[in-house]
């Protein structure tokens, strides 16, 4: 059984507007944000052999804030993961090597979102409750979607996935200043 983690790049900020979108950076409350998902990463021992992060300043700004990863985990920021569709997202988890077994990426919606939803497909979403309605209706910045995967990444397809667990920031205690 593989391990994907999906996790939507913090809250950024819009206040530069000589800024490209590519470029903005986290906020504030982004990198709070960020710094509560981390510890809810560790105290859950979510530990990814291969970070897949786009090359947009808030996502590996994101990826900064997680910390020291355990392994330490190969990381290869990407600009083919800005701002792409779940079905390229899909492509590119496909061409991990099939010895890694837990892949974090670190994207942007609509991708991100849709990706989520097209690995739990439509016959998965209605019997995962709560969670999946959760899912179904949102994907903030800075959530994390855990997703079992039982096929090789080279046959990873749309409903091959299965929902573990669905965390947004609100979910997890405010990280100490």
């Amino acid at each position: 059984m593989r391990q994907l983690l999906l996790l939507r790049h913090a809250k950024s900020s819009w206040d530069d507007p000589r800024l490209s979108d590519h470029a903005r950076p986290l906020n504030a409350r982004g990198r709070r944000a960020a710094v509560a998902m981390a510890a809810a990463m560790r105290d859950l021992g979510l530990s990814p052999d291969v970070v897949l992060v786009s090359s947009a300043r808030r996502t590996l700004q994101t990826l900064e804030a997680l910390g020291r990863l355990d392994g330490p985990p190969l990381i290869v920021p990407m600009d083919d993961l800005y701002l792409a569709p779940w079905q390229r997202l899909l492509d590119i988890l496909r061409q991990v090597p099939d010895t890694a077994r837990s892949v974090l990426l670190i994207g942007h919606n609509p991708g991100l979102h849709d990706l989520a939803l097209a690995l739990v497909g439509p016959g998965g979403m209605a019997t995962l409750g709560a969670e999946g309605q959760r899912l179904a209706e949102a994907f903030p910045t800075a959530a994390l979607a855990e997703f079992a995967i039982a096929s090789p990444w080279h046959g990873l397809s749309a409903g091959g996935g299965r929902l573990l667990r669905f965390l947004v920031p609100a979910d997890l205690p405010e990280p100490a200043a």
